[in-house]
């Protein structure tokens, strides 16, 4: 029969390669767009209606692409609609919420030490955040201030700033930059599927009916098309963060996520102004690259890791007091925690890995299911075997995590 453990580690890889692929799919699609459209040109002769135009070469074949404004005269016999990338990429990445951060709230997100709440309870608070995000965004848009596209950036990026603080305040490191991820990301999501696309078939539901189509409704789309451009970087950087315990868990973590946002708008700053043949702005890459200097600089502020091990749960009483834990213990004394450790000693690691420290009995126990499937079922660590686990010490480590479970 399959183990549970083994199956539902292979359930969140393939949701996250899932995730991974539409989101190729998505941002693709995306960067695509925004470059052709900053690189239309206009000419004499272009028919009614056509704002620009552009011939592009590529797998061997020309392309001449023609953009319209408003929309052509009549409606055309094929249209070809992008959204389903943005929703499968969305739809994913919450799948993914659930399966690692809900399934494992205890571990994941919930960290006692900043908020002490039970676990639905946190999922509540996670589910709120998302949606509360979208629609304070939303709405900030459809007032006054939406009219000026700079004001409006500068004070929603004001409004990151806080959230990424607030978050936490709430969560672990680690899930509070996965939660300004997703709200960045269920705003972009949003956009399309909320603003871009309805406005879009509005356009296309007056063509058919032989209306005048109002150009509002494509240059609100465009707006939010232009939002999802620029923070298009930091939610790349905040999907890849939880792999890196110097991003999220240390003391200036908020700032840190707040920078890089500003990383994400010179990056495209850079790019849009060149694919709209406006400069070289070669400037944004030297700030930027301060800018990341000042994020390393914060990640090493504090000596120590925020996010000390939790004490052990009933469940891991139960582990502690099996009677392979004092193998056990030797086993990831000898084997883990020179890395796993609050000051690791082994030769070039400075923090413990993902934040993951293994040097108590509480810490051991707290981390049963992770030693389980990293040196039990699988051969992932230690890395490359450095510390040359045996296979007796493995099976030890199965037979310990499973008694644990009966």
């Amino acid at each position: 029969m399959l183990d549970f453990a083994i199956f539902w580690d292979w359930l969140s890889f393939a949701v996250r390669w899932l995730h991974v692929i539409t989101a190729i799919a998505w941002i693709g699609s995306s960067f695509y767009f925004v470059a052709l459209d900053l690189g239309l040109r206009q000419r004499p002769g272009l028919p009614e209606g056509a704002f620009g135009e552009e011939w592009q070469v590529h797998g061997g074949g020309f392309y001449h692409i023609q953009k319209y404004l408003v929309a052509p005269a009549a409606m055309p016999e094929h249209l070809t609609w992008f959204k389903w990338e943005s929703y499968a990429t969305w739809l994913s990445g919450f799948a993914l919420l659930c399966i690692v951060y809900y399934a494992g709230a205890d571990l994941f997100l919930i960290d006692p030490s900043v908020l002490d709440v039970s676990v639905p309870v946190g999922i509540g608070i996670s589910l709120a955040t998302i949606g509360v995000g979208w629609l304070f965004y939303d709405n900030l848009c459809k007032f006054s201030l939406g009219k000026s596209d700079t004001g409006l950036m500068i004070v929603l990026y004001v409004i990151l700033v806080f959230i990424a603080w607030g978050l936490t305040h709430l969560f672990t490191g680690r899930a509070a930059f996965l939660h300004l991820g997703a709200i960045t990301a269920t705003i972009m999501s949003a956009n399309v599927f909320m603003v871009i696309i309805p406005n879009q078939k509005i356009l296309v539901a007056d063509l058919i009916a032989g209306r005048k189509p109002d150009p509002k409704y494509g240059k609100i789309a465009k707006q939010r098309s232009v939002h999802n451009n620029y923070l298009t970087l930091p939610v790349l950087f905040l999907m890849l963060s939880n792999h890196y315990p110097l991003a999220f868990g240390t003391q200036y973590n908020w700032v840190i996520a707040s920078l890089v946002f500003l990383i994400g708008v010179l990056i495209r700053h850079y790019f849009n102004t060149g694919h709209a043949r406006k400069g070289n702005p070669t400037w944004t890459w030297l700030v930027a690259a301060i800018l990341f200097v000042i994020i390393i600089w914060l990640s090493t502020v504090p000596k120590v890791l925020t996010g000390e091990p939790k004490a052990a749960s009933a469940t891991g009483e139960v582990y502690v007091a099996s009677t392979h834990f004092p193998a056990v213990r030797d086993t990831v004394m000898g084997r883990c925690a020179m890395c796993h450790s609050a000051e690791p000693f082994y030769d070039g690691i400075y923090h413990a890995p993902k934040g993951v420290v293994l040097d108590s009995d509480d810490a051991i126990a707290s981390h049963a299911r992770e030693i389980y499937l990293q040196a039990g079922r699988s051969h992932a660590m230690p890395p490359a075997n450095v510390t040359q686990m045996t296979d007796r010490e493995r099976q030890l480590l199965i037979a310990w995590f499973e008694d644990g479970r009966e």
